[in-house]
């Protein structure tokens, strides 16, 4: 089975929220999902984002691979590196 990490949309009409999830990339874009990794709303004032990444590095450690909305998340989510001079 072929899985995603994408975004799964739950939200009324003009309030949209987004749910982080674990999916078969064969399925629909609103199907069944594996499991509910976080959540992601765009209408908060600082895009509010919260996210298991022990749990997307599972993910991606068993082959998943990543959206490219959520490989974008992802890097304003992870704390920057410290720079080496």
């Amino acid at each position: 089975m072929a899985v995603i990490v994408r975004l799964h949309r739950a939200g009324s009409n003009k309030q949209p929220f987004y749910r982080i999830v674990a999916a078969d990339s064969r399925g629909a874009t609103a199907g069944k999902t594996l499991e509910i990794l976080g959540w992601y709303d765009p209408k908060k004032k600082h895009n509010d984002l919260s996210v298991d990444l022990a749990r997307v590095e599972y993910w991606k450690g068993v082959g998943a691979s990543l959206s490219d909305t959520i490989r974008t998340l992802l890097k304003r989510r992870k704390p920057a590196a410290p720079a080496t001079a």
